[in-house]
């Protein structure tokens, strides 16, 4: 069985962001997967086939890290075209990559990317490829050509079924990622990841459905503080009352 799981490069989730000159600015911060990312890897592994990685832009570090954790085979998608590129347009370029690879059965995504946070791709990729999508699976049970899945909604949890192929997003209820051994961090060290560009993968780059036009950083809050002083707690008590009454806070 033929598993592909998409995954993205993201600045170290310890960084601080900030908008300089309408863009947005991770400064020196490490680029590292996606940490919703490794559980979508995990659970790719643990299907039993051959897993591949497909990431989008960026170096090749979450590909690395993607092998060192026991992918087969990582494969970066690279073009000038994807600059600024919306989820919609993401989703059009991984369902492409995902038809290259071909017999595809299941591939696997992270709930959402820290740096953008939309949440979205899993389920717009499903549409591209007209498969199902069992987002937020918390477990991912395979019966021949059948697939069950534990969802984790805010509702509680829902169970449902599907057949293959179909996409899937991960949650961290499916358990904790394994840590990439000493051993596959070598090999991965030495892996050669091929990169494709839109020619390769025959499609044209997607016209903007979203284009963010610039970045800018909240205002910035003018906060003091008064303490509330007294004599004893009743008498701290009828100030802060006081004071409450004074501001019109009630």
């Amino acid at each position: 069985m033929k598993i592909v799981v998409c995954i993205k490069e993201v600045p170290d989730s310890a960084a601080t962001l900030v908008a300089e000159d309408g863009q947005a600015n991770w400064g020196d911060a490490p680029m590292v997967i996606n940490p919703w990312d490794e559980y979508a890897v995990e659970a790719a592994l643990n299907m039993g086939g051959d897993v591949t990685a497909i990431s989008m832009g960026g170096d090749k570090t979450a590909l690395k890290h993607a092998l060192a954790m026991g992918c087969k085979e990582a494969i970066l998608v690279s073009d000038d075209a994807l600059t600024n590129i919306d989820t919609q347009g993401t989703a059009k370029v991984l369902a492409a990559a995902i038809a290259k690879v071909g017999d595809v059965s299941m591939a696997f995504f992270g709930k959402q990317a820290i740096d953008g946070d939309a949440g979205i791709t899993p389920a717009q990729t499903a549409r591209v490829l007209g498969w199902s999508a069992l987002t937020l699976a918390a477990s991912v049970e395979v019966d021949g050509n059948s697939v069950t899945v534990d969802r984790i909604i805010e509702e509680g949890k829902q169970t449902v079924t599907a057949d293959l192929p179909a996409v899937f997003s991960l949650v961290k209820d499916y358990g904790e990622p394994r840590y990439p051994s000493f051993m596959g961090i070598r090999k991965a060290s030495r892996a050669t990841v091929p990169e494709w560009d839109l020619a390769e993968l025959g499609i044209e780059a997607p016209a903007l459905a979203v284009e963010w036009l610039a970045i800018e950083n909240p205002p910035t809050r003018e906060v003091s503080i008064e303490m509330i002083e007294g004599g004893s707690a009743t008498e701290i008590a009828e100030n802060l009352a006081t004071k409450i009454m004074e501001e019109k806070i009630l």
